[in-house]
């Protein structure tokens, strides 16, 4: 059971990435999937989540309006798709999968490598 991130960089503020994650191993339509990101010496901090029909979801209020989580079970993904970056949404971030959405860390069981974000001002 795998999940890979993908789609990080180097990017100005104000721009745009899509980080997107992709499952092996098995199938997560069943599964809630989130996006989490840390920066070194902070803990790992939730950025949006989606429910397994697609239909729900929830965000960190600091990337509200900016930050768009959606799914697609066909391919076993999910993307983020960032706008407006700042240069506060420089992390590692990290892809995850759980039984249910919640911004709670430890709820989640599946956690791929991190993908690195870099916005610069």
């Amino acid at each position: 059971v795998q999940l890979q991130a993908s789609g990080g960089g180097l990017v100005q503020a104000g721009g745009s990435l899509r980080l997107s994650c992709a499952a092996s191993g098995r199938t997560f339509g069943g599964l809630a999937r989130a996006w989490f990101r840390q920066v070194p010496g902070k803990e790992r901090e939730f950025v949006a989540a989606i429910h397994p029909n697609g239909k729900r979801s929830s965000y960190a209020d600091s990337v509200k309006g900016r930050f768009t989580i959606s799914r697609d079970s066909a391919k076993n993904s999910v993307y983020l798709q960032m706008s407006s970056l700042k240069p506060e949404d420089t992390a590692v971030y990290y892809c995850a999968a759980g039984s249910y959405v919640t911004d709670a860390r430890r709820a989640y069981d599946y956690w791929g490598q991190g993908t690195q974000v870099t916005v610069s001002s």
